[in-house]
């Protein structure tokens, strides 16, 4: 027995899977946002026939990490740099993140000033020590530090991804001078990310270490409730899962848990239905994730959360603040806007009569009948439209509209947020959306699919079987994965070519120690071995399969990302990569046979908009039905949207195919 837990900002999403039987179970229930880990038990009691302890895998997508860098309720921490280099963290790279922007807001660092400490040591950039590192000085550091009371350390010295020595020689210091109790308190750059870019790889261990004791902490929590022999796994950023042991070594690798695990499980279930090339929407209640994927998932090297630079490999997933519990207001200009503000799980949307009065998109969708009063959560949850009617009453007030109006407004103005994430993620790196399928799931995506698909001429919409649940899918999906890279910095030769494969023999050796360690046996592990590579002068790399002629796969590569190639450039390796993949048994789904034929409504009404909308329950579709749009889906996880113009049918998957006639 398997369970996937997705915990979000409104809804707690759960699917169990008996490996014995083949059957599969969902539930949703609201999150805690005080205590999420309440929610998480209390659905694996709902779903788990039993009780949890028959148990023996859970994997977990938290946004417990990122939550803490956005709200800055992170560790205290403290930051050990090389002399001069203090400054590190509010220099960075001087960058204007708006270009006319007069008064610009740059994101204030997590460590303070005052508690980042400089230590009298130098290397070279072979390595080499130039000044040795002077241990009475570090001791009247540490000495400050200790007075500080703080719960993690960050240590980040020059050249320290090549000799990594003086870093391990500090963390020894703290530890037996008892600065911190646990040494995975003691965050060491040279093992979070042995790259060059000394600005980046500050951040991310300052990052790492901000958030590690947090992340520990909730986790033993989990560990606690949960029964001894059941294994606790945790979504990657990069679309794997690992133990929850290696969370306290590395906590940041979670920072986009969630939404990757709604797009590995969009990905498999779309492309199991001949559908490879997709862009997802992953429209929850608080935000909306927007991905695309072409062939297969590609996490990229460097990104950010919240402004700061983090160099771990994330999935390309933009996040906007368009979610069921999005709040509508008008701004000082007097326009209509949908969030970033949400309403959360409480007092969520006015709809869900839990004290909320603002009006949000839940409370527009609830007024224009695509919510239905009776059937919310499977009929587990009532909705009060009286109260979501007064919320659009108050905003329709401020704007001269009437509330039907407003609340097709609302919905307007959501989608145009929509529709620019999805060209972000597409257009804006030389994708044409009209290439591909949108996957929609989350609890309010098949509401909006079609609206955000015809806006960019796309020209299908697949809506998987259990679409309000599919993060929590996609950690049932989801395979062990580990990375290890190395920064080398040299030009690409036949000569260093070659004593870079041999020196990626040591990375292989530490990728296949740690699936085992994952308990992966070896006829599943698969090893992919790339280097990141550039032209000589260049300021960005590229990944590159570490094939067979690797200088002139990067050229194509090259040519293919930026239009042009420069074959008579010299071109430079700077960090070799190997990635381990532990693969684990996953769901059957086969297909079933389709039988073409028309489907049956359950019954219709009005729409507030004009015409009459038909009702189908999404149980009661078989493969091959179709029926034409306006239309309602009910399912107990979510309600899919068919407007006019738009005709769906059911594929041997049970996916509902959504196209335009």
């Amino acid at each position: 027995m398997r369970a996937g837990v997705d915990i979000g900002g409104t809804f707690t999403d759960l699917v169990s899977y008996d490996g014995d039987g083949g059957q599969l179970s969902i539930h949703k229930l609201l999150s805690d946002p005080q205590r999420p880990e309440r929610s998480m038990l209390a659905g694996l009691e709902a779903i788990v026939p039993g009780g949890i302890s028959g148990l023996e895998q859970v994997a977990h997508g938290s946004t417990v990490a990122t939550n803490a860098i956005l709200e800055r309720k992170g560790a205290r921490t403290a930051l050990l740099t090389s002399a001069g280099f203090r400054d590190l963290l509010f220099i960075g790279r001087q960058d204007r993140p708006t270009l006319y922007d007069i008064h610009p807001r740059i994101p204030t660092p997590l460590i303070p000033r005052e508690r980042c400490y400089e230590v009298e040591e130098r290397l070279d950039f072979r390595g080499e020590v130039l000044q040795p590192l002077d241990l009475a000085q570090l001791d009247r550091v540490l000495e400050r530090v200790a007075a500080d009371d703080v719960d993690s350390i960050a240590v980040c010295l020059l050249y320290s991804y090549v000799n990594r020595n003086h870093e391990q020689l500090i963390k020894r210091r703290i530890l037996e001078r008892g600065i911190v109790d646990e040494d995975w308190r003691v965050v060491l750059s040279s093992e979070v990310l042995p790259e060059f870019r000394e600005y980046e790889r500050a951040s991310t261990v300052a990052l790492e270490a901000y958030v590690r004791p947090v992340m520990s902490r909730y986790i033993g929590e989990l560990e606690t409730a949960l029964p001894a022999a059941s294994s606790l796994r945790i979504m990657k950023s990069d679309g794997g899962v690992m133990r929850a042991g290696r969370v306290r070594r590395q906590a940041i690798h979670t920072a986009l848990s969630g939404p990757a695990a709604g797009v590995m499980g969009a990905f498999h279930l779309a492309s199991v239905a001949g559908h490879d090339r997709i862009i997802t929407l992953d429209m929850g209640g608080t935000s909306t994730d927007v991905a695309l994927v072409a062939g297969e998932p590609q996490p990229r090297a460097e990104s950010a959360i919240d402004g700061l630079p983090l160099r771990v490999r994330m999935l390309d997933i933009k996040t906007i603040g368009a979610g069921g519990g999005s709040i509508a207001r008008v701004d000082a200009g007097g326009a209509l806007r949908v969030g970033p503000e949400s309403a959360g799980a409480n007092p969520g949307p006015a709809v869900y009569g839990l004290g909320g009065v603002q009006a949000t998109l839940s409370d527009a969708n609830a007024i224009l009948g695509r919510l239905d009063a009776e059937r919310f959560l499977g009929g587990n949850m009532a909705l009060d439209l009286s109260a979501g009617e007064r919320a659009l009453a108050e905003l329709a007030r401020q704007i001269g509209y009437s509330v039907v109006d407003t609340a097709q407004g609302v919905i307007e103005v959501a989608i145009v947020n929509i529709d620019r994430a999805i060209r972000h993620v597409s257009i804006a790196r030389g994708h044409d959306p009209r290439d591909f399928t949108l996957v929609a799931f989350g609890g309010a995506g098949p509401l909006h699919a079609c609206a955000a698909a015809e806006g960019l001429d796309i020209p299908g919409v697949l809506v998987p079987p259990a679409p309000g649940v599919l993060c929590a899918m996609g950690l049932l999906l989801a395979d062990v994965a580990v990375e290890y890279s190395q920064s080398v910095i040299c030009r690409a030769s036949v000569e260093s070519i070659a004593a870079l494969r041999e020196s990626q023999e040591d990375l292989l050796a530490r990728a296949r120690h740690e699936l085992r360690q994952e308990g992966i046996g070896a006829e599943a592990m698969r090893f992919v071995a790339s280097l990141d590579m550039r032209y000589e002068g260049q300021a960005f790399e590229l990944n590159i399969p570490f094939g067979a002629d690797v200088i002139e796969a990067f050229h194509a590569e090259h040519e293919r990302t930026y239009g042009h190639a420069m074959r008579w450039r010299e071109v430079e390796i700077i960090n070799s990569r190997v990635n381990g993949i532990g693969k684990i048994d996953k769901p059957e789904m086969a297909a079933l046979e389709a039988n073409p034929h028309e489907a049956a409504a359950f019954g219709e009404k009005r729409s507030p908009l004009g015409g009459q909308t038909a009702l189908y329950e999404r149980s009661d579709l078989k493969p091959g039905a179709s029926f034409a749009g306006e239309a309602l889906v009910y399912q107990m996880d979510s309600t899919t949207y068919v407007p006019p113009g738009w005709r769906a049918r059911v594929d041997g998957y049970m996916n509902l195919l959504l196209e335009r006639v």
